[in-house]
């Protein structure tokens, strides 16, 4: 795919945005670290988004999260929602949201559908309403336009270009559209870490809406939020017989920054965090994590790594691998190979997880590049 500025390897799979192989981002990432950052700073620009986390002198600073970014009048924070009006964060209170939703018909593809009440008997009968599928019922899927990373490989890039057309709605509006037949709401995007105050006010509102029925409240996340935040998400994910599904880049520090722009440490101490309440409700599941296989980067070395992570909480955390198609920024790589695939998961098993799974199973590729 081409040749890396440091190492000059010809072999490796190599994304034209980043220039750089894996194993140079992992082992000399003083070198060429600040390289990749630019290709950051570059994509952010088409959206008119700040190249990196402000820190202005005399800002006020947004504790959402990790990004931790100190905001001057007039600046937006890294996420682009967040901006300082006379010295206040704008969407600091639940107010209105840049966020679009539909309802999605279950059984549907989700990151956690092989471990979900909504397509298997896992917490039945509190929080399904079946011992199988629950065809007839739907997923109030919402999507939040805005995101405390900056992936390069955005399988949902274009709210980017959405968001900034959009009138921002309140949390009330979000509800109006639970009925009867709903029996999930899902939170993705993006990422609804940068709005999670509209979020968490509107599962309260739909909780309080439906009473006694079945509505299970669930997210999907990169894990970058305040753990304040992260404590609320997992009470109403607790109760409500709904989950917290932590999309786990990488392993490796200079890796993630090199394909997100952030680090992972909180990410992986939030998973820390939540991993302390599964014994609550082992249940349906409560925590769940998937990794996404981007070819020449996420590799067995990476997804293993993340695997006993994940197990070291619990071996029976679920874990999903997913196929990678190219998007956006590194969309001259190739889709996930089957043979790529199936070593991720040895590799995951190896390590010590008892439920792993490969996702997006229709995009792998026949053949290892």
């Amino acid at each position: 795919m081409g040749r890396c500025a440091l190492c000059q390897a010809e072999s490796a799979v190599i994304a034209k945005a980043i220039g750089l192989c894996a194993s140079c981002l992992k082992s000399e990432a003083g070198r060429v670290l600040p390289r990749a950052l630019r290709a950051h700073a570059e994509s952010r620009k088409a959206f008119g988004l700040p190249p990196h986390p402000p820190r202005s002198k005399g800002g006020v600073k947004c504790a959402l999260c990790a990004n931790e970014c100190v905001i001057a009048p007039g600046e937006s924070g890294f996420c682009g929602i967040r901006s300082n009006r006379e010295d206040r964060l704008t969407t600091e209170r639940p107010g209105s949201a840049n966020v679009s939703w539909y309802q999605d018909p279950l059984p549907t593809n989700c990151v956690a559908s092989w471990v979900c009440p909504a397509e298997t008997e896992a917490g039945y009968p509190d929080f399904t309403h079946t011992k199988g599928p629950e065809y007839g019922h739907f997923n109030h899927a919402v999507f939040y336009e805005a995101c405390s990373f900056d992936c390069l490989f955005c399988q949902n890039w274009h709210f980017r270009e959405s968001s900034q057309k959009r009138s921002p709605v309140p949390a009330e509006h979000i509800v109006r559209a639970v009925d009867s037949r709903t029996s999930c709401i899902c939170y993705f995007g993006g990422d609804p870490g940068p709005q999670l105050p509209h979020a968490l006010r509107a599962s309260r509102l739909a909780r309080r809406q439906v009473g006694d029925r079945i509505l299970r409240i669930c997210w999907e996340t990169n894990g970058s939020m305040s753990p304040k935040m992260l404590d609320q998400m997992a009470q109403l994910s607790l109760e409500s017989g709904g989950c917290i599904k932590f999309d786990l880049k990488a392993w490796d520090e200079n890796l993630q920054r090199a394909l997100t722009g952030v680090s992972n440490r909180r990410t992986l101490s939030n998973f820390a965090r939540a991993a302390e309440l599964i014994r609550e409700r082992p249940d349906p599941p409560l925590l769940i994590a998937s990794t996404l296989l981007v070819p020449g980067y996420v590799d067995a070395e990476e997804a293993g790594q993340i695997a006993a992570f994940v197990a070291s909480f619990d071996p029976s955390i679920p874990y999903s691998l997913l196929g990678f198609h190219p998007q956006f920024y590194m969309d001259d790589l190739p889709i996930t190979s089957r043979e790529h695939a199936r070593r991720c998961e040895e590799a995951a098993r190896s390590a010590g997880l008892t439920r792993v799974n490969i996702g997006n199973a229709h995009l792998l590729g026949s053949e290892y590049p």
